[in-house]
């Protein structure tokens, strides 16, 4: 392992993320408001501390390994996440202590939404747009786009990709070339961003609404510019709109550009994960609208448009809301934050453990079943035509032990911290499946918790978004050994 390259990385990725903070700065600007201070501080400030990590080792020239891509990609969401809470640290008129911030900014890093900021619908554009400018390069992965660039710098960028998005993925390399593949994903995430947002402001939002929502909305964050998110607009094509790309979104960005490129949308109905994620999505949102519906919680016609869009928002992980979905009858609330657990297909902005792997769960539950019955028959464990290797099956069980195990162990860290269980048991779920909104006291906002508490969920947000093994690899003593 390199040290020397990890900090020549790390620096110019710093002093590439400081340039994110330009666009709000130039709102700042152009409204004359009183952050143009926190920004253009907070821009210096990121810029320089990656150029002092950059400029000792410039010349270092080694090729990456695979520990050096997960030190790496966690050293650099760690740091980002400190580096993007700066500007809300320094901006006086949001009143946030260093934990708020850093939660802040972790959370629209890793798409997850969750927020202690109120009154959002008095604070500057420059702030607003901070915020989704955070969930949107975060939805992509800062170091998936990077790796278009580094190369171009004399750096590598295989590592880097594969530590970003772990898991059994299929299509990893669309391109012959990584860096090709990082642009392909790029372009298609940036294709997505432009419709949505002409979506949004044909349907009736201001052009700074739509552009903002469209940011979180591709990016599966949820992130708003009003304390009403998404029920602010009070409209149901609106809503039908954020459906339909939280859809999109959450299905793989590889299909998306395979089937741009082929011209075909075949891809979509051959690929099971996207048929076992859609036909989950379709079951959830029966039972919600139906069961509205019956309890007479809602007309009939809000029952199907909010039951629609809060089962997508949530099964997606994307985190809008257009009600308190807490509030809701009796199983309800706990059976969409379960719902969050599958999050997207892999590829994808979402979070949760991904389709997939709950697709070759309940796979190998049948399978197992049908052992049972026959012993002795050999019986292959198949998504579509191809056979799943017994390796890839047991990563998989290894995933979920291991995301439980996270899930039980900051749960009742979180109780040792004074929560109440319904709290705890949903702010850990909605943190570790980057979900967002959870019930109880973290209902409406995170702000009414503890410090240690926000510091404990600030790392649920970072394993979930790295995908636990990433972030825990480093705490192996095998890693850190020559």
């Amino acid at each position: 392992m390199h040290l020397t390259i990890s900090m020549r990385i790390l620096g110019l990725l710093l002093m590439l993320f400081s340039s994110t903070m330009v666009v709000p700065l130039g709102f700042a600007l152009l409204d004359d408001d009183h952050t143009v201070t926190s920004f253009s501080s907070a821009l210096g400030l990121t810029f320089l501390a990656g150029l002092l990590l950059w400029l000792p080792v410039q010349h270092v020239r080694h090729e990456l390994r695979i520990r050096d891509g997960f030190l790496v990609t966690s050293l650099f969401w760690t740091v980002l996440g400190m580096a993007g809470s700066l500007p809300f640290i320094l901006t006086e008129g949001l009143a946030l202590s260093p934990m708020d911030a850093i939660f802040e900014s972790i959370s629209g890093l890793t798409t997850t939404g969750a927020t202690v900021i109120t009154g959002l619908d008095d604070l500057p554009r420059s702030i607003l747009i901070y915020r989704q400018l955070l969930q949107w390069l975060g939805g992509i992965g800062i170091i998936v786009i990077a790796v278009a660039v580094l190369p171009m710098l004399g750096i590598g960028g295989m590592q880097l990709y594969r530590a970003e998005i772990p898991g059994p993925t299929k299509d990893r390399k669309l391109t012959p070339r990584i860096a090709e593949t990082a642009k392909a994903l790029f372009f298609v995430y940036l294709a997505l961003t432009v419709a949505c947002a002409v979506a949004y402001w044909a349907a009736g939002m201001s052009g700074f609404d739509a552009v903002a929502h469209a940011f979180s909305t591709v990016a599966i964050g949820g992130f708003s510019t009003h304390d009403a998110s998404m029920g602010y607009f009070e409209s149901n094509t609106v809503l039908l709109i954020c459906s339909l790309f939280m859809v999109i979104s959450g299905l793989n960005f590889g299909l998306h550009f395979l089937s741009w490129r082929r011209r075909s949308l075949s891809g979509y109905r051959q690929d099971s994960e996207s048929r076992f994620f859609l036909g989950v999505l379709l079951i959830g949102i029966a039972i919600t609208c139906s069961y509205l519906i019956l309890s007479d919680a809602l007309s009939v016609e809000d029952s199907l448009i909010h039951g629609l869009f809060m089962t997508i928002s949530i099964a997606t992980t994307s985190g809008f809301a257009t009600q308190d979905f807490s509030a809701w009858p009796t199983f309800l609330p706990v059976m969409l934050i379960m719902f969050s657990f599958m999050g997207g297909c892999v590829g994808s902005t979402a979070g949760g453990m991904k389709s997939v792997r709950l697709m070759l769960i309940a796979k190998q539950g049948v399978r197992e079943l049908k052992q049972l019955v026959h012993p002795k028959a050999v019986i292959p464990l198949k998504i579509g035509r191809h056979r799943v290797e017994a390796t890839v099956v047991s990563a998989v069980w290894s995933f979920f032990a291991v995301y439980m195990f996270v899930f039980v162990f900051v749960m009742l860290a979180l109780l040792g911290t004074g929560l109440d269980f319904t709290t705890a048991f949903s702010a850990v779920a909605a943190c570790l499946n980057n979900l967002g909104p959870g019930l109880g006291e973290v209902a409406a906002n995170y702000a009414g918790i503890g410090a240690v508490a926000k510091g404990l969920l600030c790392l649920a947000m970072l394993l979930g978004r790295l995908e636990i093994f990433t972030l825990l690899v480093l705490f192996t003593p095998m890693f850190w050994r020559l």
